[in-house]
């Protein structure tokens, strides 16, 4: 049940843009609509939270069409060709936007944009979870595809860096994502194939809900992974402010994202070899204990302290790549615990309530964000004293610090590990 490193090459692919997306986004759009456009702190955060609203009808109907229609290329692969062109056309307009574009130009395309990302990723996740039914294995297809999308946020950095200008920055991340995007989907549709859909025919499930309801591994894991999801959010929705206005630094921006997400790619190996030995919930919980540990020491900090920060970002970096694919791979396991029980394959649904909880943690946490800072009065690249600067220290060290925490309680102990999901996947394969 191992994948060669062509085939998880050629899986991964798509991850490379579409990941490459998330930090220019939420990091680099905000602060450019703010500073540039003029666009309130306040109306960006609210738009970011009320465009994810939305999600909450087109996830579910995501996943639910990604599950119920099967063609002659599977039930996930068409999804990537409908997907592309929305993601690549939204993305063009948002980072090249005319000088007329304000706030219904970015709230519009950004809408687009998320639509987009819908259609994409819900199947591509289901997809990823069903290439394998062994416990490791799915944890290796996770850590590829989530090591890969971290090598496209790298690039999208440098490229954003390498501008002379921050016009010229945006200009060369849309011209990566209209190059790289059907490229990489060509490739990923072209060598791998999807594995059967072992629903029975008979079988009659019940609702998610009830789902969840009944089984409290299903509602204790996507909690973990909501609050671990604002936890990242925040020091990614901050990141630029706080460079630029805790530390003083602001062209320093894109070379330490390049150091953070280097450091994260360069840390993939070491969570891949760790398991052979700990079962993944285990894992995943060491590396949010050891990233909370090293990113608390941003509070120490103060203007000028670029060298400290850099630290910061190698050492947290380590452990992004377990922080990224564990959590999935965990859920993998659960949607084969479902599998049994109703008869029905329905990885599409369930990682559609996955990228649900993903999108509402990254818009919720960095939308009340900017919205809490506008509030105190703190001012992007602008004058501020050292209440708004305190205010912006907390947001981005210590209340990640804390939701991390609340992860780990629920997780430290979750029942689901190598050889009850054996036990599981060998009654699927069986049909019993």
């Amino acid at each position: 049940m191992t994948l060669s490193r062509a085939t998880l090459a050629a899986f991964a692919a798509p991850s490379l843009p579409l990941a490459a997306l998330y930090f220019p986004v939420y990091v680099f759009l905000a602060e450019f609509y703010a500073i540039e456009r003029g666009l309130s702190l306040g109306f960006l955060g609210t738009a970011f939270i009320l465009i994810r609203l939305f999600d909450a009808i087109s996830d579910p109907a995501m996943g639910y069409f990604s599950d119920r229609f099967s063609t002659r290329w599977g039930r996930r692969r068409p999804w990537l060709l409908v997907g592309a062109p929305l993601v690549m056309v939204s993305v063009w307009c948002l980072f090249q936007p005319p000088d007329t574009a304000g706030a219904l130009w970015f709230t519009g395309f950004l809408f687009a944009l998320t639509l987009g990302w819908t259609v994409m990723l819900t199947p591509y996740f289901a997809w990823a979870a069903e290439l394998s039914g062994d416990y490791r294995e799915r944890a290796r297809i996770a850590v590829w595809r989530d090591t890969v999308g971290l090598v496209g946020t790298i690039a999208a950095a440098g490229l954003y860096s390498a501008g002379a200008e921050r016009s010229a920055g945006r200009s060369n991340v849309a011209w990566m994502i209209a190059i790289v995007l059907p490229l990489a989907v060509f490739w990923c549709l072209s060598r791998v194939g999807e594995p059967r859909d072992h629903s029975r025919s008979n079988a009659a499930p019940g609702t998610l809900w009830s789902v969840l309801r009944a089984e409290p591994m299903f509602a204790r894991l996507l909690i973990a992974y909501i609050l671990n999801g604002a936890a990242n959010a925040l020091p990614a929705t901050l990141f630029l402010f706080f460079v630029s206005d805790r530390l003083g630094a602001p062209d320093w921006g894109g070379p330490l994202l390049i150091l953070y997400f280097g450091a994260a790619v360069a840390g993939a190996p070491i969570w891949t070899f760790a398991l052979r030995f700990l079962p993944k919930h285990r894992l995943w919980c060491m590396a949010m204990i050891y990233a909370s540990a090293i990113f608390a020491c941003v509070l120490l900090l103060r203007e000028g302290d670029v060298l400290a920060f850099a630290v910061i970002c190698v050492l947290s970096g380590l452990a992004l790549g377990a922080d990224l694919a564990l959590p999935s791979a965990i859920q993998a396991d659960l949607v084969d615990l479902d599998t049994v029980r109703s008869g029905r394959q329905r990885t599409g649904a369930f990682f559609a309530l996955w990228s649900l909880a993903t999108k509402a943690s990254l818009a919720l946490a960095g939308g009340a964000a900017l919205m809490i800072l506008g509030r105190i009065g703190f001012v992007p690249d602008g004058p501020n004293g050292d209440g708004a600067l305190t205010a912006l220290s907390i947001l981005y060290g210590l209340v990640p610090v804390l939701l991390k925490a609340l992860a780990i309680a629920l997780m430290w102990k979750f029942p689901m590990d190598a050889t009850r999901q054996a036990a599981i996947r060998q009654r699927i394969e069986t049909g019993r």
